[in-house]
């Protein structure tokens, strides 16, 4: 499992349903993992850095 900040607990989570995607940034493209908060639902978004 991923870790990944919670933006509105304000803490390191464990990441639930995460799934890698990629998004084009200043620096080309780049990979990322998105899940969501096991406490609060909120979405979480970690960059993992270039492909």
């Amino acid at each position: 499992m991923t870790e990944g900040r919670c933006m509105k607990c304000k803490k390191q989570v464990q990441m639930k349903d995460e799934a890698e995607t990629t998004f084009k940034g200043k620096a080309g493209e780049m990979r990322a993992m998105k899940g969501v908060c096991p406490d609060c639902g909120t979405k979480v978004f970690r960059i993992l850095g270039k492909k």
